[in-house]
């Protein structure tokens, strides 16, 4: 799965107006034998977007035509349970580059960056704003600027600040994974490489 560089993002949101979403949710247990990154996508929230036949649920949110888009808005604690990796592989094969709640489970979150995710916390009251909003109308967007560390709706003042690690804000902004930023400062390493030895 490609890293992506991430700096700023508009989108409309598909809402999941629903709170304490666990990994098993987001991606059965049983999809998980596959060794590689892809393919999970299609298997996103498979047991509530499908009936027992395999058919699409059109009330369930990822299959209402209305919403779209590459940002869903969850409820609180959204990525508790277990620390399975493939929940932001699974989230990313279907599209998604955002996710906002107002609380999210820690490995969860994690892993989402690792992935080129970007879970964004807001707070509670403002987290009802987003679902208020897009109830109103679905077309409405939302504006994520990570440089700023900032959320909003695109032609609107009311935004909020979101926290996110540096050194994860780093790598997203330059699409860099752990080896990548490391390489990145090859050039320094060398350097202080060489000082420590003329030391010596």
């Amino acid at each position: 799965m490609k890293k992506k560089i991430f700096n700023e993002l508009t989108s409309t949101c598909v809402p999941l107006n629903i709170e304490n979403v666990d990994t098993d949710q987001i991606i059965p247990a049983r999809f998980l034998k596959a060794t590689s990154r892809e393919g999970f996508g299609p298997n996103l929230f498979c047991d509530w977007r499908r009936d027992a036949q395999q058919n699409l649920k059109p009330e369930f949110p990822l299959n209402n035509p209305v919403y779209h888009g590459s940002i869903l808005v969850a409820g609180k604690n959204f990525g508790c349970g277990s620390s399975r990796e493939h929940a932001a592989w699974a989230l990313v094969g279907y599209g998604f580059d955002v996710i906002v709640s107002s609380f999210f489970g820690d490995i969860f979150k994690s892993n989402s960056l690792n992935n080129g995710l970007l879970p964004v916390t807001v707070s509670e009251a403002f987290l009802h704003v987003i679902f208020t909003r897009i109830k109103d109308n679905p077309e409405n967007s939302l504006h994520i600027n990570l440089e700023k560390q900032e959320i909003g709706f695109t032609g609107d003042d009311h935004t909020e600040k979101f926290i996110i690690d540096s050194y994860k804000k780093l790598c997203l902004l330059n699409g860099y994974d752990d080896i990548e930023y490391v390489l990145s400062q090859k050039k320094d390493i060398l350097s202080y490489e060489e000082k420590f030895t003329h030391n010596f």
